[in-house]
């Protein structure tokens, strides 16, 4: 019997790679790109922009207190609402069917009216109170045995001018902060549910106590879900104090900026400074979002860990007793 030689294993032929073809992207890219170049021969030959004209007002003096005021009643609205906000959102949360139902109409009231019409009726406020008065109320049926006049319903200490103090600025703020409140006290909200329950209970476990808990544990984690929101309600914000008019509030950008425009009878290049001078607040508060969601994004599991600990043991090292 004769070996019948093998044949020799032969060599695959050597794969050849097409690389896939996108011809979409090509015609995309071209149309995108002469499009581009005539928006910018546009903003180059089009003279109804005024371009010189307009730089020459948009950085006048009261144009930049309009920046200042928007920026003031940006950062105040925005603060006060996220205070209340977090109030709001415990109160929901809150196994108080009281504390729950009131923060539940706050939400809805808030949330149901426009800012536009809401900050109107703030600058109206005066018609509804003539005077604000600090004291204790209701002290009429017991004047005599306080000591009071029997006809008096208040034991006054301080008393301020309801149509000077809810006017302007401060009658804008606490339209904004009031409806920026229950837009927050929802994104608390989601922010609190979304962390596990297991979180809280640990740290009771550990003798913490509810605010503590919420305070130290709850609300630092919960920051990764409340800050991009957050980020997107204060540009939102800054663009709706332009509403302040129906305060009314004069020394705003967007008031100031088209109280030009028509003075000058040239409108359209105070819009479109407008525009830039929102874009540029726009673009610091983007910057800022920016780098608060990168510091609450880093280690958060083990900064819990850490607020635990210090929260429990002092010196932040583990509790006796513990493996």
């Amino acid at each position: 019997m004769t070996d019948v030689a093998s044949p020799a294993p032969t060599r695959p032929e050597t794969i050849r790679a097409v690389p896939v073809r996108h011809p979409g992207r090509w015609i995309a890219t071209v149309v995108i790109a002469i499009l581009v170049v005539m928006f910018a021969h546009m903003l180059v030959t089009n003279g109804a922009f005024s371009w010189s004209f307009m730089y020459h007002n948009m950085f006048r003096a009261p144009v930049l207190e309009g920046v200042r005021t928007t920026v003031i009643a940006t950062v105040v609205s925005m603060l006060i609402g996220v205070a209340i906000g977090i109030v709001i959102a415990v109160m929901r949360l809150s196994p108080n069917p009281i504390l729950g139902s009131v923060a539940w109409l706050y939400t809805w009231f808030f949330r149901a009216v426009p800012r536009l019409v809401l900050l109107t009726l703030c600058g109206n406020l005066g018609i509804l109170y003539k005077q604000i008065t600090l004291g204790i109320p209701f002290v009429k049926p017991f004047g005599k045995a306080l000591g009071l006049n029997g006809d008096a319903a208040w034991a006054a200490w301080y008393h301020i001018n309801a149509n000077t103090f809810l006017a302007g600025l401060t009658a804008g703020i606490i339209g904004l902060s009031l409806s920026e409140g229950a837009y927050m006290a929802e994104i608390v909200r989601a922010g609190i549910l979304s962390i596990e329950s297991g979180q809280a209970e640990a740290a009771q476990a550990l003798g913490m106590g509810r605010t503590l808990t919420m305070r130290r544990i709850v609300l630092p984690q919960a920051m990764r879900v409340i800050v991009p929101p957050t980020g997107n309600e204060t540009i939102a914000m800054l663009k709706d104090t332009s509403l302040l008019i129906a305060v009314p509030v004069t020394n705003e950008l967007f008031f100031q900026l088209s109280g030009i425009g028509s003075r000058t009878f040239n409108v359209f290049p105070m819009l479109v400074a407008a525009c830039l001078w929102y874009l540029a607040l726009s673009s610091v508060l983007l910057l800022a979002q920016y780098y608060v969601e990168r510091y609450f994004s880093r280690g958060v599991a083990g900064r819990a860990r850490e607020r635990v600990l210090e929260a429990t043991v002092p010196g932040g090292g583990p509790p006796q007793g513990a493996v």
